[in-house]
Parts: structure tokens; C-alpha cells; sequence
């Protein structure tokens, strides 16, 4: 039972973290056109902030946690390894975004739109890897 539970708590703070790094590049992309107002600059660095504080970095405290927690009860697999392997790189974009959030909070972003709209297919390919380890479990 409570295994079951702290699986459905990880499944949501994913879900949740993956949105974020899903849509806070896309933002980015936006936020980058040298051409906006300062006004329209100064909304997107309000919804910057309020999503990766306020869910980006709660959901990926709260996956790490629930996924430590069912490593506990699972074990480790070479699977399970190599999908950690994936949350940790996961977890560097995640970082990353957050300097690029700061950058633009201090008006010292220096990448193009473009480089965000490469960026933003990253984390959805480590999802799928992820998905994969965990649907399949190879090895």
C-alpha cells in the first residue's frame, strides 16, 4: 500500500516536473525576441520565476525523493541505473534553465530563440528514454 502510494505521488511530481521543463524553454523562446516590449519582458520573467520556483523545483525535489524511496523497496537493476543516469541529466537541464531564468531576470540573456527551441526537444527525448527503462526494463 504504501509503496503504491509513493509510486502515484512520483508519477504526479514527473508529470509536473516534465511540464515545466517542457514549457519553460518555450517561454524562453519568446522571452528571447529582441523586439518585445518591456512590459511583455517583464510578464514573462513573472511566469519564469513562478513556474520553475514554484513547480518546476518542488516536482523535481518531491521525484527524487519518491524515486529514492522506491529504490528502496525495488532495488537497483542495470535498468534502473541507466534511468538515473537519464533524471541526472534531466536534472542538469533543469539546473541549466534556472541560470537561463536568472539571465533574463537580469536582463543578460545572451542565447538566440533558436537555441531554445533546440533545447526545449531535450528533455523530451530522455523522456522517452526514461519511459522505455520502465515500461521494457532491458537488461
Amino acid at each position: 500500500m504504501f509503496f503504491n502510494i509513493i509510486k502515484t505521488i512520483h508519477i504526479f511530481s514527473v508529470i509536473s516536473w516534465m511540464a515545466g521543463l517542457l514549457y519553460l524553454p518555450r517561454i524562453f523562446v519568446y522571452h528571447a525576441n529582441p523586439k518585445i516590449l518591456k512590459e511583455t519582458s517583464e510578464t514573462f520573467k513573472i511566469m519564469e520565476r513562478r513556474l520553475y520556483k514554484f513547480i518546476m523545483v518542488p516536482a523535481a525535489i518531491i521525484t527524487w525523493f519518491t524515486g529514492l524511496v522506491m529504490i528502496h523497496y525495488i532495488g537497483l537493476d542495470l535498468w534502473l541505473i541507466l534511468k538515473i543516469f537519464f533524471v541526472i541529466i534531466l536534472s542538469t537541464f533543469h539546473l541549466y534553465y534556472g541560470k537561463c531564468r536568472k539571465a533574463f531576470e537580469e536582463e543578460k540573456n545572451t542565447n538566440s530563440a533558436k537555441f531554445y527551441k533546440i533545447i526545449n526537444e531535450v528533455p523530451a527525448i530522455f523522456l522517452i528514454l526514461i519511459i522505455v527503462m520502465v515500461v521494457f526494463k532491458p537488461f
